[in-house]
């Protein structure tokens, strides 16, 4: 077992350090204050051929693995861009994975390279504000029409839709009352996102401004036949595909950003004196930042044993779970204490130990609660039976 990262990794890590060096404090500021996406960076991740990092070299990509993509969305969460760096690339990185699994030939070869040159931006259409976390519950239906399909319903929280032009669309082909399981009849589509069939509405939100989210209405959007992924029925498992992996990436975003927030509380711990001492001479302070270490390099730690078993072919639920709720808990833990240890000033957006404070809460939340984490351990790792 070998936890020292390989020269490649080790090459990636440096290499999204320069790019986002270039991206300081100022710029994510700046971003937090007016909103607007981070047109910029992306263009710069994009130039460095890294959105591609875990797609076939077939078709552009690096062919890497989501351990080395762990590692890019780790990066750029530390370097103080936090969610909002993170999440700008986020979906790109894991998103076109039922792509590349269950996608045909000419799927892959007509889809994926322009997400790789960042010709395209996609979104992500699966919560829906009936259904919440009960996924299998969508009520947005399909209805095949010879060779298109015709799209109705309700999209909540998808990211990117204000600038993206492609859009991840999970909907129900069949009517839930006719199949045997809540996960059957369910389709999974890559398709255009047509504003004239698709209204936008952005959701206003405390944290990572520059990256928008939005609730989507969807009216007869009409689809062809060739943009289904997979066969039709099959979105759910089509689905599953990529949701590990995600959890892997939020992880990995989560344990970056707690990093960039114990850099800033630990700094300011050394320089801040009080009473003709450093403010950092004081257990009171020194203590709750060791454990913040402690706990994000042990919520790292998970993270990239899960990635590491995804790699190899290997399930990895409970681990990409655990990772997700160890990295949340571990990193809120850390953005707290930085803007205690800042005091007053933890509170001015100047010194941004706040803003990371508010973009926590994401990983917190999102893309699956704490307590449905560790309900999913409960009944799969310890046996007991499900409680919802």
């Amino acid at each position: 077992m070998n936890f020292e990262f390989t020269d490649q990794q080790r090459s990636i890590r440096d290499a999204i350090e320069r790019i986002c060096a270039e991206f300081g404090d100022a710029y994510w500021l700046d971003r937090d204050t007016d909103g607007e996406f981070p047109e910029a960076f992306v263009k710069a991740i994009t130039d460095g051929g890294w959105l591609g990092i875990a797609m076939p070299e077939a078709y552009g990509g690096a062919g890497l693995g989501i351990t080395e993509t762990a590692i890019l969305a780790h990066t750029i969460a530390r370097s103080g861009a936090g969610m909002s760096g993170a999440s700008s690339v986020h979906l790109n990185l894991f998103g076109p994975n039922p792509i590349v699994v269950f996608g045909s030939e000419e799927q892959k070869q007509r889809l994926l390279p322009p997400l790789i040159k960042g010709q395209h931006r996609a979104c992500f259409g699966v919560t829906e504000p009936d259904a919440g976390l009960n996924t299998t519950r969508l009520s947005t239906r399909a209805v095949r029409d010879g060779d298109h399909y015709v799209i109705n319903g309700r999209k909540l929280w998808t990211t990117t839709a204000q600038t993206a032009n492609k859009i991840l669309l999970i909907a129900r082909t069949k009517e839930l009352a006719d199949c045997a399981k809540p996960s059957e009849g369910l389709t999974l589509f890559y398709t255009d996102l047509n504003r004239d069939s698709i209204e936008v509405r952005l959701i206003h939100k405390m944290g990572r401004k520059a990256v928008d989210s939005n609730a989507l209405f969807i009216d007869d959007l009409i689809v062809p036949v060739a943009d289904r992924i997979g066969e039709e029925g099959d979105g759910w498992k089509c689905l599953l595909h990529g949701l590990n992996p995600e959890r892997v990436l939020i992880a990995s975003e989560a344990v970056g950003l707690g990093h960039a927030a114990l850099a800033k509380a630990s700094q300011y711990a050394r320089d801040r004196v009080v009473f003709d001492r450093s403010i950092g001479k004081n257990q009171g302070i020194q203590h709750p930042l060791a454990e913040n270490w402690m706990e994000l390099e042990a919520a790292q730690l998970m993270a990239f044993k899960a990635a590491d078993l995804y790699d190899r072919g290997e399930a990895c639920g409970a681990e990409a779970n655990a990772a997700k709720y160890l990295a949340a808990q571990a990193a809120l833990s850390a953005c707290q204490r930085a803007v205690l240890t800042h005091g007053g000033m933890g509170y001015a957006k100047e010194y941004h130990v706040e803003r990371y404070l508010r973009e926590i809460m994401i990983p917190v939340i999102a893309p699956v609660s704490q307590e449905l984490v560790k309900s999913f351990i409960a009944e799969q790792v310890l046996g007991q039976e499900k409680s919802y």
